[in-house]
């Protein structure tokens, strides 16, 4: 690929010396004879829109951050000029399930931008801030080179307003959260999401967030859930669910759709069925996926609810008696048994803090080093020791390449990391957060042929938009915003695994966003990412809100 730029000096009107610049190279533009209407020109380009319709031939001229031309362009009409021959020019990707709460001390986004994610969504699984204005407004003291969404997430909520108490919520309490939730969606939250199997969310019973999803429905807002089961009861927390989005009226998005109960292995047809049934019933039900066999969640997650209530301190008081303690251990046996994983061999530590050296070992390899034993009871003994040192974060290898596949392949499921940002340091986290939207673009349309690059594209770019309210993102078209991705399809592919994750993909050339190059020949600096707000937020300013 090969970048213009216009840098030309002009004796009389017969002269004009055009200058040739290597890729990725950026030069300020100087006069031409030519007027100049664009800011950005990329001529050459195969275009995949985002809409799923097969590729086309054109030039795409932006100006000002929007797209205001797809068609023939003279390259002299832009300042600067990208030749995208051989390439395929995307709508940037949208990534609708991320945990970036910490952002603004990483604002490059490297991990994700380096993806050709050009948009993110934050406050996922029940964690988000709690006060979105603030949030989504430090991107003007703090920019950011992505554009970024958030939720409010009801865990959050929750635990201002009661605690981390596993009971129901007084009077006084529900008012509050009610109060915290109108804000947020004043404020520009693009929906509420819950995570039901951690800490406070799991106290939460159905109808606590169906009466804060209610306030989100009359905001325009969607429901974004982290179930309260991905395993035996899977079947269940899709219903409820459905349940709250057909009670509560408004769409539901289900976050990292997957089986991770090894005895469930191969009953995506049935989860899928119930998502199916919903939408023939009327209900806007999507998913959204990261293609790998592995989860990635907190340690504590392993451990029954009822122990963590009140956080860490009480949970440690809970484990210093014995009665108890044996309690967990025996509960914990039962709940692996019922997920057909004989040991934790399955769960890899990712980061634990007070001994480094466990990060990329599985709990039974550690259990292994620390006790000199590996049986199962060892091993709950050194999940509850490093739990009651401040926990850790982890990856489960739970899940069926089959299940994968199955749910890629349906029209509703959208392409999203589940990750955060990323610095290379000692921690061994989830390959996602480096590689996911280009694995998806190399390995399951490249090389297994399991989806068409033109359905992968629409998958990461105008179903996020539709489903997320984002109504000038997602596809290549005049007057929407000049998001974009440009990469090599015979190249692109992910590096990162699971031993090495710290690896970025490979094939991506080009991203653009909002009309600026924050990625060409590496990170150019730029950061022109905008907050996104949902539709409350005009509505929270001063017009009608439906009662």
């Amino acid at each position: 690929m090969t970048v213009y730029f216009r840098h030309c000096a002009l004796a009389g009107a017969l002269i004009a010396v055009v200058c040739v610049l290597g890729s990725g190279r950026l030069q300020s533009a100087q006069p031409s004879l030519t007027t100049v209407s664009y800011g950005l020109v990329v001529t050459n380009a195969r275009i995949v829109d985002g809409s799923g319709n097969p590729w086309f031939r054109a030039d795409i001229g932006i100006k000002d951050g929007r797209i205001t031309r797809v068609g023939k362009i003279d390259p002299a009409q832009g300042e600067k000029t990208i030749d995208a021959k051989g390439q395929i020019v995307a709508p940037g990707f949208i990534d609708v399930h991320t945990h970036v709460e910490s952002i603004y001390s990483l604002p490059a986004a490297e991990n994700f931008v380096r993806m050709g994610v050009t948009t993110l969504v934050t406050g996922n699984c029940g964690s988000s801030s709690t006060d979105v204005g603030e949030f989504l407004g430090r991107i003007k003291e703090k920019p950011l080179a992505v554009n970024l969404a958030t939720l409010i997430a009801h865990g959050s909520v929750r635990r201002q307003a009661m605690g981390s108490d596993d009971r129901a919520p007084t009077p006084d309490e529900t008012r509050k959260m009610e109060a915290l939730v109108e804000q947020a969606m004043k404020d520009g939250a693009v929906g509420l999401s819950t995570g039901l199997i951690y800490v406070p969310g799991t106290y939460a019973k159905t109808d606590e967030i169906t009466n804060l999803a209610r306030i989100v429905a009359r905001y325009g807002g969607l429901y974004a859930t982290h179930m309260r089961n991905e395993g035996e009861k899977v079947a269940d927390a899709i219903r409820e669910s459905i349940q709250i989005g057909e009670e509560a009226g408004l769409p539901v998005e289900i976050s990292h759709f997957k089986i991770s109960s090894k005895k469930m292995w191969g009953q995506t047809p049935m989860t899928i069925g119930l998502v199916r049934e919903a939408r023939a019933r009327g209900l806007m039900v999507t998913v959204d996926q990261y293609v790998y066999t592995a989860s990635s969640t907190s340690l504590d997650s392993r451990m029954p609810t009822w122990l963590r209530a009140g956080g860490l301190e009480a949970g440690k008081k809970r484990l210093a008696d014995n009665p108890t303690r044996e309690r967990v251990v025996k509960e914990m046996k039962e709940g692996l048994k019922r997920s057909g994983f004989k040991d934790y061999s399955y769960a890899m530590v990712a980061s634990y803090g007070p001994d480094r050296s466990f990060n990329g070992k599985s709990i039974a390899e550690i259990t292994r080093q620390v006790r000199h034993k590996s049986d199962v009871s060892n091993q709950i003994e050194q999940i509850l020791t490093m739990y009651e040192a401040g926990g850790a974060g982890m990856v489960y290898h739970g899940m069926s390449e089959d299940d994968v596949q199955r749910i890629l392949r349906e029209p509703f499921t959208m392409i999203a990391s589940d990750s955060g940002v990323r610095e290379v340091d000692e921690s061994v986290p989830h390959p996602r957060g480096y590689g996911n939207n280009a694995r998806v673009l190399g390995r399951y349309v490249r090389d297994l042929h399991l989806l068409s690059l033109e359905d992968a594209i629409r998958k990461m770019t105008s179903l996020p938009a539709q489903t997320f309210g984002f109504r000038d993102r997602g596809m290549v078209r005049e007057g929407f915003a000049a998001d974009l991705v440009i990469f090599d399809e015979n190249m692109v592919g992910d590096r990162a695994t699971f031993e090495k994750p710290h690896q970025f993909p490979v094939g991506m050339t080009y991203v653009v966003v909002n009309g600026e190059v924050v990625f060409g020949d590496g990170m150019t600096g730029a950061r022109p990412g905008v907050a996104l707000r949902g539709p409350g937020y005009s509505l929270g300013a001063g017009g009608n809100v439906p009662k």
